[in-house]
């Protein structure tokens, strides 16, 4: 499974992209159980106000499923003026 970084998520987790090892993306079988996992992983992540998930190029929910093929993006709070 690949995660894509944008924004303040790829200074939190320090590279633009992670790669899961198949092991530990077989035991996520949600978004909300991927997000829990990347925030136990890198608890930064807890500290945004909010953050999107899309999965293969869609904006996904918590209850999404997810399996190793698909391409996640975490998608920070954006501001602009």
């Amino acid at each position: 499974m690949t995660i894509l970084l944008f924004g303040i998520t790829k200074d939190i987790v320090g590279s633009s992209s992670i790669s899961l090892p198949i092991s530990s993306a077989n035991k996520l079988k949600t978004v909300k159980e991927l997000k829990n996992y990347l925030g136990n992983t890198y608890p930064g992540l807890n500290k945004l106000s909010s953050m999107a998930v899309a999965v293969n190029n869609a904006y996904a929910k918590d209850s999404v499923k997810i399996d190793n093929f698909d391409e996640i993006a975490l998608i920070p709070p954006v501001s602009g003026g």
